[in-house]
């Protein structure tokens, strides 16, 4: 019996000998990466953090141009008249009034009143329930520059100061 299993044996042996001469050499790229883990890749679940525009830089991204040292005191309580922007009509008036209320008057329509603050350095203008973070690129005596990051692309509105102008009220 045992001359019947010898050459079922040697079959098997030649077999696996001839299917290892098969498999292909890794290439050098393949050699060089570590081999795989046994334990399945995890990512971080997400899904509860607030999405993040692509308006905004994040803190490891370059960052708006340096803003001018602002306080309140040099816009507020001051009537702005649009001079130009890439998407308020001109001569839409602004007026951050000192009690956080922000009206925004244009020439065709009917004034709105929304709210803004200014919080750590930064400038927020809150339209319509809507919060867009402004940054203020330019600010002297008669004129105010500010970029707000509304979705989309940024919104860039240059103001002077329209001394004539009647200061709005809240509503």
């Amino acid at each position: 019996m045992r001359s019947a299993l010898l050459p079922s044996l040697l079959a098997c042996v030649v077999a696996t000998c001839a299917l290892t001469a098969c498999e292909r050499a890794p290439s050098a790229s393949e050699a060089a990466q570590p081999p795989a883990a046994d334990t399945p890749q995890v990512t971080a679940d997400t899904s509860q953090q607030p999405a993040r525009t692509t308006d905004q830089p994040a803190a490891n991204e370059a960052a708006s141009p340096a803003a001018p040292d602002v306080t309140p005191a040099a816009f507020v309580d001051k009537v702005w008249r649009v001079k130009s922007s890439s998407t308020v009509e001109p001569d839409t008036v602004y007026a951050f009034l000192s009690d956080g209320t922000l009206v925004i008057d244009s020439p065709n329509g009917t004034p709105m009143h929304g709210q803004w603050r200014f919080e750590g350095g930064k400038l927020t203008m809150v339209e319509e329930g809507q919060s867009y973070p402004t940054d203020i690129l330019r600010l002297d005596a008669s004129e105010l520059h500010l970029r707000s990051h509304n979705p989309g692309t940024p919104v860039d509105i240059v103001l002077t100061l329209a001394p004539d102008a009647p200061l709005p009220k809240a509503k």
